[in-house]
């Protein structure tokens, strides 16, 4: 079997290609519109969507980002309202100011006590309730899932979820790696998102399907986010075109995901043995490098993953279901190599490699 073109690639896993089988349910996908939901490959993936994650009915997004600005725009009315989020979070940091512009609602970026992800005494601490003229009131806490591919407990998404409903506020999922979650947790899609008003996933990160994403949630919000999405450009004519790929990533691709993240931990074992510490937790699919308690120059190590031929990003290193047996070797030698020429380094050395500014400490999130 030919290698994928991502198959050297940790830089994220949105590099992921399409697979064969991809391909070919593309080829004989049906050809309704989807704008008038005729289109039965459409409405077969929206269904079995619904069915995992137990919600009422599904809308397929050309993207995660349209799939979160969908989800949580359908729960808010008139301004002044806010959105509670982790300061990290997509939908905040990285989503191109969509909330601001599409639902005109302020943010409360929340730093987690913990340093990991939020709790219930976060939000808590953060929330703005009452009717004071001076504040924009929560009316929607957004938690990723998983953040930095660290897994927040479910006992802490059900306490969120229990205050916040307590409140009227409504819960939204960015769920872009949720199918990382429930693999590693054996947790089911639907007990996650029995937590969420609504709930947003990508297709196209570590399931490997081309373009898109899918938010569910009620008949009524999907009726609402169906009408928001033709008005943002996101209706679709042919869209079994693409849900074809996203449904052979649900049933293909998703069950290989424990694989991904039993070769990460081998990764993060390895590293170990060469002095190269985490981050943060490594419970998924990334492992972010901690590169000052590693003793490793990140310029360094970028240049030889350039000379060993994989591709990195900073700090993160993101496996996928694409990458190589060669490709973890090749980029072992390159860690090894990095962590021994950065102690040679003369003083006032700077790297000739332009960093991404992803991966550290202060920036870790799960960019698209």
């Amino acid at each position: 079997m030919s290698l994928s073109p991502a198959h050297n690639d940790f830089r994220s896993d949105t590099f992921t290609t399409p697979t064969p089988s991809m391909l070919q349910a593309m080829t004989s996908a049906t050809f309704g519109d989807d704008v008038y939901t005729e289109d039965a490959t459409t409405n077969e993936f929206q269904s079995e969507i619904a069915r995992l994650t137990g919600k009422d009915a599904a809308l397929f997004t050309l993207s995660g980002t349209m799939g979160n600005q969908l989800g949580i725009r359908i729960h808010l009315g008139s301004p002044p309202h806010s959105v509670l989020c982790d300061y990290r979070a997509h939908v905040y940091a990285e989503e191109g100011s969509g909330l601001a512009v599409l639902s005109q609602a302020m943010v409360t970026p929340v730093h987690p006590r913990n340093g990991l992800y939020l709790t219930r005494g976060d939000v808590e601490r953060w929330v703005v309730l009452g009717d004071d003229v001076h504040v924009a009131p929560t009316r929607v806490v957004s938690l990723e899932v998983t953040m930095g591919g660290v897994v927040t407990p479910i006992e802490e998404i059900r306490a969120i979820a229990e205050f916040a409903w307590g409140h009227g506020i409504k819960v939204h999922c960015d769920g872009a790696r949720l199918w990382n979650a429930c693999a590693a947790t054996g947790i089911s899609m639907q007990e996650y998102c029995r937590w969420f008003d609504s709930v947003s996933m990508c297709v196209s990160k570590g399931l490997g399907a081309p373009i898109g994403g899918v938010l569910a949630t009620t008949v009524e919000g999907i009726k609402k986010a169906r009408w928001l999405r033709k008005q943002i450009g996101g209706g679709i004519r042919q869209a079994g075109i693409l849900t074809a790929a996203a449904l052979v990533g649900v049933r293909e691709i998703w069950p290989t995901m424990a694989e991904t993240h039993a070769k990460t931990k081998e990764l993060e074992a390895d590293l170990k043995e060469m002095g190269v510490v985490p981050q943060i937790p490594v419970d998924t699919n990334f492992f972010f490098i901690d590169a000052d308690r590693s003793g490793i120059d990140m310029g360094v190590l970028l240049e030889q993953c350039d000379k060993f031929g994989v591709r990195l990003m900073d700090e993160r290193i993101a496996m996928h279901h694409q990458i190589s047996e060669q490709a973890m070797k090749n980029l072992k030698q390159a860690i090894v190599e990095a962590v021994r020429l950065s102690k040679e380094l003369p003083e006032g050395y700077v790297s000739k490699v332009k960093k991404g500014g992803y991966g550290s400490t202060s920036k870790m999130n799960e960019y698209s």
